[in-house]
């Protein structure tokens, strides 16, 4: 009886997705083919449920079923039950529980693409291209995308331990604590006569963040903002239509991005609207290794219509769209729909976008106006009378103590001060 209810279920739900490309598929199954292989499932579900060691419930077989057939797929692709689609609503919005990790499967482990600023992942060190193998003791492997994640997400207060191999080789184990995650995903401040914008993640909430930025930098600097720094290292992604508005701000013309179907007409173009938010001013935009999707948008954008310099190390390469399909209420599923286009017609799944300016991850030692001596530090130098400027603090704004330990954040800095001089003459 439920393997008869299976086939044709499935049988049903085959025709609505197949059906209208069928007559134009060449590789397509007859139907009769189709219903064998439907039946092979339907035979296999009553073996399991009938003779399997322990037992499974008919809804753990089902799920498992669906989840199986949609990561084969592609590692982004994947079943919801109606738990895990609540909590990722819940994450889109701008806040949710757990540990502060956007992940990915590997080869059935886990991937950090980036931790989140601020959350108990940042705080303990866990890195771009981790790769999680245990949680608390318990292998991944075998386990799906959902339900490593459900995993890691539990009671604000509570612990996990997770196993973690780095890339070169070295396995750490780590203690973290759960917290609540508010996602503020844009930060801003004033570096000397710059502006710097953190952009963390794309959420519902990213472009009024960027907009209050934007206007609080212009705000604080006035007269003396001669450039921007936007920083999307480390940025997983998030919702394209908030990487189409953060784009849009600072172009007022041209294409942002396109999506492409498998289907020959079935694409998508984004333009920008009239109306720059940085009013000219010379941007340089961050990447590196932990910069995918939504984020590879907007530096593809940005690059592709030359409005912006980018600097750091090639992006992650994730150039794939998914879309969230509700089914009733039996959750979602995560698909991939489409692939996203630069501007330039590059793709860059698998590939990434590739830096104007290549500057690797490292950290100062001490800052970086101290690294070498000048004659002005030496004992019993002879002063300069005619001079009676001061040199030391000449810029009206300092720049953080964070900034002149990031190395590809000075570079970014100094980048925009040449520009300046030159503008200036």
């Amino acid at each position: 009886m439920v393997k008869q209810f299976i086939a044709r279920y499935l049988a049903y739900s085959s025709f609505l997705i197949l059906g209208a490309t069928s007559a134009v598929a060449s590789d397509k199954l007859n139907n009769n083919e189709t219903y064998k292989l439907l039946n092979l499932f339907g035979d296999v579900f009553e073996h399991v449920r009938s003779n399997y060691v322990r037992h499974v419930s008919d809804k753990d077989l089902i799920e498992a079923a669906i989840n199986g057939m949609l990561i084969s797929l592609d590692p982004h692709s994947s079943y919801l039950n109606p738990e895990h689609f609540k909590n990722m609503q819940v994450q889109t919005q701008g806040r949710f529980g757990g540990l502060g990790i956007e992940v990915t499967m590997d080869d059935g482990y886990i991937r950090v693409v980036s931790p989140i600023d601020g959350t108990p992942a940042s705080k303990a060190g866990i890195k771009t291209g981790d790769l999680i193998t245990h949680l608390d003791g318990k292998p991944i492997l075998g386990l799906s995308l959902s339900q490593a994640v459900k995993l890691m997400r539990g009671k604000v207060g509570t612990s996990i331990r997770l196993t973690i191999i780095r890339k070169n080789g070295k396995t750490l184990k780590l203690k973290l604590v759960r917290a609540t995650i508010p996602i503020t995903t844009v930060r801003s401040r004033v570096e000397e006569d710059l502006g710097y914008i953190r952009i963390s993640s794309f959420s519902q909430t990213t472009e009024t963040g960027l907009k209050k930025a934007m206007k609080k930098l212009t705000k604080e600097l006035g007269k003396n903002f001669s450039g921007l720094i936007i920083d999307l290292r480390n940025n997983p992604g998030g919702l394209l239509n908030q990487a189409i508005a953060v784009s849009d701000a600072f172009l007022n013309r041209g294409e942002i991005v396109s999506t492409r179907t498998r289907e020959k007409n079935d694409h998508k173009r984004f333009h920008a609207k009239k109306g720059d938010l940085a009013n000219g001013r010379p941007i340089v935009l961050l990447i590196n290794g932990g910069s995918a999707s939504a984020s590879e948008i907007v530096a593809g954008a940005l690059q592709d219509h030359k409005r912006a310099i980018v600097l750091g190390t090639k992006s992650f390469g994730k150039g794939s769209v998914q879309t969230i399909i509700p089914l009733e209420k039996n959750g979602a599923m995560r698909l991939t729909t489409a692939l996203y286009y630069t501007p330039s017609g590059k793709s860059i799944q698998k590939v990434g976008i590739q830096p104007d300016i290549v500057v690797k991850e490292t950290l100062l030692a001490r800052p970086i106006n101290n690294l070498t001596t000048r004659e002005e530090d030496l004992r019993g130098a002879i002063n300069n009378k005619g001079n009676k400027s001061k040199l030391k603090n000449s810029s009206k704004k300092q720049s953080s103590a964070s900034s002149r330990k990031d190395f590809q954040l000075q570079r970014a800095m100094d980048l925009l001060k040449g520009v300046a001089i030159l503008n200036k003459g």
